[in-house]
């Protein structure tokens, strides 16, 4: 019997076979992807410091030792040796025992100096007090998003338990089928760009990735009821997949558990705190124009519950004969390349999610570098033969000297913006252009979501680009706790002031005025000659933000009261690319000529038809690759 579908009983005897005597061994069990051991020798198990990777190349799963209930020093005695065995200087500032699962959440400022070289120091925690010991770091900037999560997965850690049991029992059942085929089926992102979902089928497992909105085209949501979906019913499902937090990838995710489905949703970390922020802050969108939300926050708290994070370049088993990668897509914090390894290496799939091949203020460029990769799911955003996107420096010039103009005509800008992403990079070259000098120092203002996932990046510091990754790490050179950097929550009035205040920049939600904050600043300064309305992200078709960059200056706003319902926009209207979260078409292209190795099949999807096509016929004549351009609906086997 294998190793994936081994009993319970015959778990334990092999652990216990890998084991020297003086270990012991109370209960082994799955617990999600990973192989939990219960042992009445902790202390043991931690001196040893190389017995847990022994254990992990053996059985090819995360191992986690766990004390057996009794074996651990009182909360007090173990709270008391760990400020001994901690150094002050790692700034511990929270301790919380858990006695269900033996473990120990250390928070600290520096959680470096809690973990020890190579974990020495968290090994020395458990020979002391026996318990096993979770670093998680204090996040540099306050966010209640991460405080919130933290919290709810702290009281929900019990019920955690059973759930990540029942995963485990589901991955590691025995396979009823030979793996001799592999399927993908388009259930949105085809020929458009939103709504962005797709089914992974094998003999034995259906995984679906992303679950996502259209924007600008409310009522449009991924085919969810198709027979390959949940067409045999939510409970079909046996696991999701999320690429990243944008909306139009994960807004509908939550719609899942109100139709039933209870299993698990795998992302990274900061993915998983990201969707939180933005799916609330889209129901709440949603109730303030009047519209019915498609699902309530405890649909939220439940898909929170059910995550299962995963690390970059850690590969985890999510159903019987598939495991999962994510890599750095070099998008926006925690968006991760899918890598799917199909059976016993049947096949293996990369979904792109969406990517950026250059590295960017924020983050390395994406990885395109796997074991093997016979087929692959490919965002074409930007697919578009003139797709291009100016240089990187070129475009920071371009806006340094629209804010100048702007400022010196004493009026204000104003870039719509995606709360997460697009506004981190124009704040690090705001900050960086004023500190230089090459514009004139202002307040820079954020209104929305901005400040909170400003927040939540600064939480997960190894996500960033390392230069970054260092600065957010000391204080006094954190650029995002800039002064300049104001946060708006005075509502209408507050924006009144900045209106008709000094030269001012302002980022705001949303970032193709879909709605949102946005849609005050064009009722205030859209009339204003003086100011500037610059656009720095994609607008998809559909979206005001589209209709204004195509030149339409009578735009329509909403019917709340502490507004007009129209407003004609006198401002200047600018547009700058090379600051969009996706590559353009050269760097798309790159992506697959360097991509090691280069796929057999590439289907071409999350773009408009022309993006999609074009795209798809340029890989295909210089790659010699079959390429495809799906529509919605599409089954597609592979092998």
């Amino acid at each position: 019997m294998s190793d994936t579908t081994a009993s319970p009983s015959d778990l334990y005897d092999r652990v216990d076979a890998e084991l020297p005597p003086e270990l012991d061994v109370s209960e082994v069990r799955y617990e999600g992807p990973d192989l939990v051991v219960y042992t009445e020798t902790p202390r043991e198990f931690a001196k040893d410091g190389d017995i847990i990777g022994t254990l992990a190349r053996t059985f090819k799963k995360r191992i986690t030792i766990r004390p057996a209930p009794g074996t651990q020093s009182s909360p007090d005695e173990a709270r008391a040796a760990i400020q001994e065995i901690v150094p002050d200087e790692a700034e511990i500032r929270e301790l919380e025992f858990y006695a269900e699962v033996g473990e120990v959440v250390i928070e600290a400022e520096k959680p470096g100096l809690v973990i020890g070289r190579r974990g020495s120091t968290l090994r020395e925690i458990t020979e002391e007090i026996g318990w096993t010991p979770e670093v998680i770091r204090t996040p540099p900037m306050e966010s209640s998003t991460v405080d919130n999560v933290r919290s709810f997965l702290r009281q929900e850690r019990g019920e955690r338990r059973d759930f990540l049991e029942r995963v485990g029992e589901g991955i590691h059942r025995e396979p009823p089928n030979e793996v001799d085929w592999v399927r993908v089926t388009t259930l949105g992102c085809c020929r458009e760009v939103g709504r962005a979902s797709f089914l992974l089928n094998t003999p034995n497992s259906k995984i679906l990735i992303d679950c996502g909105d259209k924007p600008g085209a409310e009522g449009e949501v991924p085919y969810l009821h198709a027979p390959e979906a949940f067409g045999a019913g939510p409970q079909s499902i046996d696991a999701v997949v999320l690429t990243h937090a944008h909306l139009d990838h994960s807004a509908l995710l939550p719609l899942l558990f109100k139709y039933g489905y209870d299993g698990p949703v795998y992302t990274t970390a900061p993915t998983r705190d990201l969707m939180g922020l933005l799916q609330l802050d889209y129901l709440d969108v949603a109730a303030k124009e009047g519209r019915t939300p498609p699902y309530s926050s405890e649909q939220v708290r439940e898909e929170i519950k059910r995550t299962i994070t995963v690390d970059y370049d850690s590969t985890t088993d999510i159903a019987p004969d598939v495991k999962l990668t994510m890599h750095n897509a070099g998008h926006i914090l925690g968006s991760a390349v899918c890598h799917f390894h199909v059976g016993n290496g049947f096949h293996n799939v990369v979904f792109t999610g969406d990517i950026h091949y250059e590295p960017t203020r924020l983050f390395n460029g994406a990885v395109n570098n796997f074991p093997r990769a016979e087929s692959m799911i490919m965002e074409s955003t930007y697919g578009r033969r003139g797709d291009h996107q100016t240089e990187t420096a070129e475009s920071e010039a371009r806006v340094a000297e629209l804010i100048r103009e702007t400022h010196d005509a004493g009026g204000k800008v104003v870039i719509p913006a995606f709360a997460v992403g697009r506004s981190q990079e124009l704040m690090l070259v705001l900050e960086e252009a004023m500190r230089e000098g090459e514009i004139p120092t202002m307040p820079v203002y954020l209104d929305g979501m901005i400040r909170e996932a400003t927040a939540i990046h600064t939480a997960y510091p190894e996500y960033l680009r390392d230069g970054l990754r260092q600065r957010i790490l000391h204080e006094d050179e954190n650029p995002f706790l800039a002064e300049q950097f104001d946060q708006v929550d005075g509502g209408h009035e507050m924006r009144e002031r900045i209106a008709s205040g000094d030269p001012c920049i302002i980022l705001s939600t949303s970032g193709m005025v879909t709605g949102g904050p946005i849609m005050s600043w064009l009722e205030l300064l859209g009339p204003d000659p003086n100011s500037t309305l610059l656009f720095v992200g994609y607008q998809a078709e559909g979206t005001l933000g589209r209709r204004i960059q195509s030149g339409r200056t009578e735009v329509s706003l909403d019917d709340r009261r502490d507004r007009a319902d129209r407003v004609t926009l006198e401002c200047r209207i600018e547009s700058v690319s090379g600051f969009s979260g996706h590559a353009d078409r050269a760097g798309l292209e790159r992506y697959v000529k360097e991509m090691n190795p280069r796929p057999e099949r590439i289907l071409c999807v999350h773009g408009d038809e022309a993006a999609t096509d074009q795209l798809s016929s340029a890989l295909y004549q210089q790659f010699d690759v079959r390429t495809y351009q799906p529509k919605n609906l599409e089954t597609f086997r592979f092998s």
